[in-house]
């Protein structure tokens, strides 16, 4: 299945000079999304995943189907302040400045093994921050999984070794 087929691309979004990947008419078709998470799923079936981390918003959406689709559990990073209980927090460059992600202290354990999900590995700076909070509260990262790669913005190489998917290559 190729699924590139599913993604549209809007120029000039969200500002000139940028081909935005639109992937809700993969999400919006049912062959399309089950096609993408199954495919993540089987990459991933033998690795004895326990927990797969998202990033809000798109990252919620991937990460939950596939927390199912593997009978793990999900962690939600998230903003700071937008969850409700003790949490810990790891920063990451942004072109202009700086931004952060939190995950609930208790979210994961030394025993967990974990699935890092996003719908775009661009710069690779969301995925590391993600990848240190997981390290931070001794768990393993078994890999991480991508709908589409920027491949010109050499995302993976602010990445560890772990396994690195991603569905769709972009260069």
């Amino acid at each position: 299945m190729d699924l590139s087929t599913y993604i549209r691309d809007i120029p000039d979004f969200p500002k000139e000079g940028i081909v935005f990947k639109d992937i809700t008419p993969l999400l919006a078709s049912p062959e399309g999304f089950r096609g993408a998470i199954d495919t993540i799923a089987d990459a991933f079936a033998d690795a004895g995943i326990t927990k797969v981390l998202g990033a809000e918003a798109r990252g919620f959406i991937f990460g939950g189907a596939l927390a199912y689709k593997l009978g793990a559990g999900f962690v939600p990073a998230r903003k700071p302040g937008k969850l409700p209980w003790k949490t810990t927090k790891a920063e990451y460059a942004l072109e202009y400045g700086m931004d952060s992600l939190e995950i609930h202290c208790d979210a994961l354990s030394e025993d967990d093994v974990v699935l890092i999900v996003d719908d775009v590995l661009a710069t690779g700076g969301t995925a590391a921050a993600k990848n240190a909070l997981v390290q931070t509260t001794g768990a393993r990262t078994a890999g991480f999984a991508f709908l589409i790669e920027l491949d010109f913005l050499a995302g993976r190489e602010k990445l560890d070794d772990s396994k690195i998917i991603s569905l769709i290559h972009v260069d």
